[in-house]
């Protein structure tokens, strides 16, 4: 018998679930699913479809169904044995055993009660399993309402089978929907159905809205800090501020507090980070240690822009002593920039201030206070020539420097002439580099003058073709492409050794830097040249228009002895008059990519740089890679290191990585790494062991007495209590000196 009941409406609440992970995680299979529930086709909303083996009316209002009672609306379903309705006072009435479905759960149950006038459903003797996500449980009571759900007596487990790994008991668990949070009372977590945590009361996130609370814990032991803990607590201030306060227990070195703000604004986004530790145990020299970082984008309107990047540390040694999330462990300067930028219809203005903080026995660096950039957004135009005007004006100081104080005016006027076609490009380009210094200090006795002006005019003309061919040599439908590259440059020579040195430095010797008009970032130094450079690309693209192989080779050619770099004496150690380079990569397989690339000098018939990366990842990351690099003049120091990372899967659930690298001019390790993870649907596993090479950036790079620090790690989590994070072996590598990195990513 079935019978449509208009006026009953029926309305169900669905909570929100526990659970992270998704319905169709790997590791679960299928014993954690549960089938989506679908609402009865056709049914409208605000109608009850009952059917049932009888009905019997009692009165107007009221019925009672008995035998295969089967209740749909739009929100759920419901099979019971019987059920009695009382429209009047809108209330419900189930026996069992009772199966109830929504959107999100699916309750077995024995009896169920529901207020249908204050939408309100509760049910006794509860077991349920969620649709959307995983996790399961039961209650001796269930109530579901319009904030949320309440369990009584309840447990909850995120994983498979009979006997779960853990589970949680509590008298009560609330879960709101409004508020996007859950919370227990008198919860006990049990591990192998053992109690092993107490939790009077206890917090955690139902969905991707955030809440104050405990963050997941670590616990490592290593020789430099002995065992250390750290514990996150975030501190969910207001929906656009939050934070976290952590503290760091180093049992050789003290108890650190970490503490990172973050904010959001119409106008303003950034962040504060402040580290303090009160006293090293371990450096009783040492005062106090800290590190600040205060990093901000801002937006002031259509045309104005702001930035400030500032990182602080009490001594040298701080981020390799200590570590940091807001530096790296090779970092060799902190940067201190503000900058304010004006983005106009003709003018782009960029006013800095900016100072660097060079970590280790090294000079200070100046400080630009300020440095005003400006450039044209868009070139006049004067029939096929384009005529542009860029320039700067900076003052620097440098209290233990020669020259204490210099102010830079700069000009560069250009004009170009640029013609482009599919086939072939052309570029000429002449400019005039007028700048004025004016210089402070004791200067007596020195090269240094205090006035100085230099006007050098520079002349650039460049040239590409394009040929473009089909081939099936190498690859099936492939097409390969040559791209020849030719430039000449010419800048006189001019005496520049009565000119500081503020913020040049020489620029890095690569195939694309063949083709620079400059060797020098800043205005301090310009080099001269007269040179013609050559170089060519070659490209292999399949029939997806992938490219799957690249080869660029190129050299300069000086045409007159003074334009060598060695004859201009600007960092003779690190120039050379003939300096060929290449690079290329293959991709000859999905999983397999070749990246490499040299700079030789051909004169003095050295090797100056060269870098090789072979990388295999595979499935269920499965990787391999390989890798050397060398470098002929670091810091007056020959670099040659060889390294291997390896991720692989023992089975779904098991992870094994390592990395290694080793020193080969000083003919000793590095680093070495070495991790085992385990994950499955409800918890995963990490350890690592660690052993690196300690850094002081006080002594040379070569020492012969090398301290290194060995550290072991572990990390345990309970997937399904709100945590969102996932469980990549790649992170693992990701944590020594040098860190795991695709070659798709890297650059020279």
């Amino acid at each position: 018998m079935s019978k449509t009941w208009g006026i009953l409406m029926l309305s169900v609440v669905s909570a929100p679930s526990l659970a992270e992970t998704e319905l169709t995680h790997n590791l679960c299979g299928i014993s954690m699913q549960t089938r989506a529930w679908q609402p009865l086709p056709g049914l409208e909303l605000g109608t009850v479809d009952i059917k049932a083996d009888d009905v019997e009316l009692l009165g107007t209002q009221s019925a009672e169904f008995t035998g295969n009672v089967d209740i749909n609306t739009v929100n759920m379903s419901l099979s019971a044995q019987t059920a009695l309705i009382d429209k009047q006072r809108g209330l419900l009435n189930a026996t069992g055993p009772i199966t109830y479905r929504d959107t999100i759960s699916q309750i077995s149950s024995k009896g169920l009660n529901a207020d249908l006038s204050n939408s309100e459903i509760s049910l006794l003797g509860a077991d349920y399993s969620l649709t959307d996500q995983q996790g399961k449980g039961g209650a001796e009571k269930l109530t579901v309402n319009d904030s949320g759900l309440v369990l009584m007596n309840a447990s909850f487990t995120a994983c498979p089978g009979q006997s779960p790994v853990w589970e949680i008991e509590a008298d009560e668990i609330n879960l709101s929907r409004e508020e996007g949070w859950g919370e227990t009372h008198n919860a006990i977590l049990r591990i192998l159905d053992t109690p092993v945590l107490y939790l009077p009361y206890f917090t955690f996130a139902l969905d991707e809205r955030r809440k104050s609370g405990l963050l997941k814990p670590n616990i490592s032991s290593s020789d430099r800090y002995g065992i250390e803990t750290i514990t996150p607590y975030y501190w969910n201030i207001a929906p656009n501020f939050d934070a976290t306060i952590t503290p760091r227990y180093m049992s050789r070195k003290g108890l650190q507090l970490q503490t990172e703000f973050r904010y959001l604004t119409e106008q303003h986004e950034g962040l504060v980070g402040v580290e303090y530790l009160n006293k090293d145990d371990s450096e009783p020299t040492l005062d106090s240690r800290y590190m600040f970082h205060w990093q901000q984008r801002s937006y002031l309107g259509e045309s104005w822009r702001a930035n400030v990047d500032i990182t602080n540390v009490s001594d040298d040694n701080y981020i390799t002593d200590l570590d940091s999330n807001y530096a790296n462990k090779t970092d060799t300067q902190l940067y201190r920039t503000g900058a304010l930028t004006h983005l106009g219809e003709t003018w782009r203005t960029d006013i800095k201030v900016q100072n660097f903080e060079v970590l280790g026995d090294h000079l200070e660096s100046y400080t630009a206070i300020p440095q005003i950039n400006f450039t044209q957004t868009a070139p006049w135009r004067i029939d096929n020539f384009d005529f542009t005007v860029s320039g700067e004006i900076s003052h620097f100081t440098n209290d233990s420097a020669i020259i204490d104080q210099a102010t830079r005016v700069h000009l560069e006027p250009k004009a170009s002439f640029d013609y482009k076609q599919h086939a072939w490009s052309f570029l000429s380009e002449v400019s005039l580099l007028q700048t004025n210094y004016k210089q402070h200090g004791d200067l007596d006795g020195t090269q240094y003058s205090e006035s100085v002006s230099r006007t050098i005019p520079k002349v650039r003309l460049y040239s590409q073709l394009n040929f473009e061919r089909n081939t099936s040599s190498f690859i099936e439908d492939g097409i390969q492409t040559l791209e020849p590259q030719v430039q000449y440059l010419y800048t006189p020579n001019k005496d520049q050794s009565d000119i500081g040195l503020f913020d040049t430095t020489k620029l890095q010797d690569d195939y694309y830097g063949l083709f620079r008009d400059t060797r020098f970032s800043g205005v301090d130094r310009i080099a001269a040249a007269n040179q013609f450079t050559l170089g060519a690309t070659t490209r292999l693209f399949d029939k997806k228009q992938e490219e799957v192989f690249n080869f660029s080779a190129g050299q300069i050619f000086y045409l007159s002895d003074s334009s060598k770099p060695t004859e201009q004496g600007l960092n003779s150690d690190t120039n050379y008059n003939a300096l060929f380079a290449a690079q290329t990569m293959l991709h000859w397989h999905r999983r397999w990519y070749l990246a490499g690339g040299i700079q030789y000098d051909t004169d003095g018939k050295q090797m100056v740089q060269s870098n090789v990366t072979l990388d295999y990842k595979g499935d269920n990351n499965q990787l391999v890679q390989l890798n050397h690099r060398y470098a002929n003049d670091v810091s007056g120091n020959t670099i040659e290191q060889a390294g291997v990372f390896t991720s692989i899967p023992i089975s779904d659930e098991w992870q094994f990585i390592a990395s290694y690298h080793r020193d080969l001019e000083n003919n000793r390790s590095i680093e070495i790494l070495s991790g085992l993870q385990y994950e499955s649907c409800c918890w995963a596993f990490q350890i690592t062991g660690h052993r690196q090479i300690e850094t002081d950036l006080n002594q040379s790079i070569g020492q012969e007495q090398a301290t290194f620090d060995s550290s072991i790690g572990f990390n345990f989590v309970l997937k399904g209590l709100g945590s969102k994070s996932r469980y990549d072996a790649q992170k693992l590598l990701q944590q020594g000196i040098f860190g795991y990195r695709r070659p798709y990513f890297l650059s020279n």
